[in-house]
């Protein structure tokens, strides 16, 4: 296993992939060598202040059997020399694994053509540009194809380390250094990730006394009438100022904040699922969990779970 690494480096993904692919101790077999390479050996800056010192360059891609190309803030040009060594790697049977920016380098070397691919959320409009063909998925935590897998964040690369073990080894290896490691033995890839709350941010000044308006009686059964009466114009004027200044709806953003609102509550109160759907406007338990599944495509009490 070897990690390709280059300036300024986030640590974080580096230091999971060897804590999974590491040694455990001699009660659990150790079937990983874990090493670090770099296009330009020597001193690599990194996110944290302090450089890391990498003594191996890219010929360490040729000995590799999984490459791990984590957040890589170069950005997504890619030198000839960098993508002929992946290319080569690839070609003999090594296997790619693009963490969060890091799928620059398989996305932009034509490895994730026609594939899917996990990206990050703030990344998908990025990479929907830059590669039209790859069809990127901020709905998941990783894509894991084989030759090829991907992880939308960086918090996800213990999730796809160990599903690589379980691939290679077996799930009682991955089972037991998930269990050393205190990490889930194996979260599916089709959980979803969590993007910020939708509908915040800067609001367009016109619009803004609405908006502040319906975020403060969410408790109530509001209309695109109700709306418009308060904003003193009309229903179908008010629909117009919404799609030109917001992109969406009136009836989509209400929805949003709805939902929105029993995000925040769910994360940060012990209320009951009821009693959350009422304060933010969606009646009862059975149509919040009905809309929080359309929308997020998981449960509340599973929602609220993974925030304690």
């Amino acid at each position: 296993m070897v990690a390709l690494v280059g300036p300024p480096q986030e640590m974080y993904p580096i230091t999971s992939a060897s804590a999974v692919f590491g040694y455990h101790g001699p009660d659990i077999p150790h079937l990983y060598d874990f090493r670090l390479c770099a296009e330009r050996p020597g001193p690599i800056a990194t996110t944290m202040g302090a450089d890391i010192l990498v003594t191996d360059g890219l010929e360490a891609l040729a000995e590799a059997d999984t490459i791990l190309i984590a957040n890589w803030c170069p950005g997504p040009d890619i030198s000839p020399e960098l993508g002929d060594a992946v290319l080569a790697a690839h070609a003999r049977g090594a296997r790619i694994v693009g963490i969060c920016s890091g799928i620059h380098i398989p996305a932009g070397l034509g490895l994730l053509d026609g594939r899917t691919a996990a990206v990050h959320w703030e990344l998908s409009g990025e990479l929907a540009r830059r590669y039209p063909r790859v069809r990127a998925d901020a709905t998941v935590l990783y894509v894991d194809h084989g030759d090829v897998a991907t992880a939308g964040a960086t918090a996800t690369t213990v999730d796809l380390c160990l599903n690589q073990v379980r691939r290679a080894h077996g799930a009682a290896l991955a089972m037991r250094i998930g269990r050393q490691l205190a990490a889930a033995p194996h979260r599916e890839g089709c959980q979803r990730q969590f993007p910020a709350l939708p509908t915040t941010g800067p609001l367009p000044d016109s619009l803004a006394p609405l908006l502040d308006w319906v975020t403060a009686n969410l408790d109530r059964r509001l209309t695109l009438e109700d709306m418009a009466a308060w904003s003193g114009t009309s229903p179908r004027t008010l629909s117009r100022h919404f799609t030109e200044q917001l992109g969406i709806a009136p009836g989509r953003w209400l929805l949003e904040r709805r939902i929105a609102g029993a995000r925040a509550l769910l994360e940060e109160t012990d209320l009951p699922v009821e009693t959350i759907a009422q304060r933010v406007g969606l009646s009862s338990a059975v149509n919040l969990r009905r809309r929080f599944r359309n929308a997020l495509a998981t449960t509340p009490a599973a929602y609220r779970r993974s925030f304690r």
